[in-house]
């Protein structure tokens, strides 16, 4: 079998891939540009892929192509429809990212709440150290206990946020997007009730025609004060021009781990708003714990395993 990996660089440099080379003939490719594709997959029967799209005319010009491995859940960047029409199996790897994503929610709201970024500020800028005082309390903060999280999008993920944010004691509330997951043990909000109520909200929805643009100027505005706004989903469920003048407007938090276009580009509004310290952005790298990237490329290899082992 010949073995072609897109961008391996997605996978990180730290992850042994080597027991591909013991499947087929293995070619690797850190990242690969649009223009690139063609030539890279030309006579590869079996494509990895993260972030590359692959689209029915790269297909057509992929004569030997057998099996597309997505690197991935989410199975946008195919052309599905058209790759099943040419007998090209497509195999995905599912949750393999829910413990590292609700970690990586919980940080984004710890470092929010409990102003991390200006204690920590307070102590290198040796601030502390000429203050004559034990302790810091020029920006307080509260507890997660007792406090109203909600939840928008209620799959897997959000379902475990729920439960790890009941350990912590807070109350859980959650919004399905589709309006058909509704029956669990923690009560379900309008969108505009949860916006209102809620002291802490967090995303991890999908991004389709019902959640593009969820949260805008419509909306914003019912924020609560102090609250603090999470998007680990999408990018593009939040719209992120209108996030940047309410946060310039008025004192609440955001933290985006997705955006609209990654990376993020340098004149974008939320890098120059005028009270930086209100938002956290992170690299889109909620899913990508080492255990998280080692059960997806385990995945992988089990998925080609058992094409091989099918004939098919």
């Amino acid at each position: 079998m010949r073995i072609t990996i897109l961008d391996a660089g997605t996978l990180g440099d730290d992850l042994d891939i080597s027991p591909l080379a013991d499947i087929g003939d293995l070619s690797v490719h850190k990242f690969t540009h649009p223009s690139q594709t063609l030539e890279r997959i030309r006579d590869a029967q079996i494509v990895i892929t993260n972030k590359v799209v692959i689209d029915a005319s790269t297909i057509d010009a992929s004569p030997f192509l057998k099996l597309i491995c997505v690197a991935a859940t989410g199975m946008n960047n195919i052309d599905l429809e058209y790759a099943v029409s040419r007998g090209i199996t497509v195999k995905n790897v599912a949750g393999y990212s829910t413990q590292s994503v609700v970690q990586h929610t919980f940080a984004m709201a710890f470092y929010l709440l409990e102003k991390l970024a200006y204690y920590d500020h307070i102590v290198k800028s040796t601030r502390w150290s000429h203050s004559g005082s034990f302790t810091d309390l020029s920006r307080p903060f509260g507890e997660i206990y007792g406090k109203k999280w909600g939840i928008i999008g209620f799959g897997t993920i959000g379902q475990e946020i729920a439960h790890v944010a009941s350990a912590f004691g807070a109350e859980p509330y959650y919004h399905s997007t589709s309006g058909e997951n509704l029956r669990h043990i923690f009560p379900h909000l309008s969108l505009e009730r949860l916006l209102s109520e809620c002291d802490i909200i967090s995303i991890h929805a999908p991004l389709n025609e019902k959640t593009l643009d969820l949260i805008n100027e419509n909306n914003l505005h019912l924020v609560k004060e102090s609250a603090i706004l999470l998007n680990l989903g999408r990018g593009g469920i939040i719209n992120e021009t209108d996030l940047a003048f309410e946060l310039d407007k008025r004192c609440f938090y955001a933290g985006l781990d997705v955006l609209v276009q990654e990376p993020i580009d340098p004149g974008h509004p939320l890098m120059h708003i005028a009270h930086p310290q209100r938002v956290l952005i992170t690299p889109h790298i909620g899913w990508s714990s080492i255990e998280a990237r080692q059960k997806l490329f385990a995945g992988i290899l089990r998925n080609i395993q058992a094409f091989i082992a099918s004939g098919e």
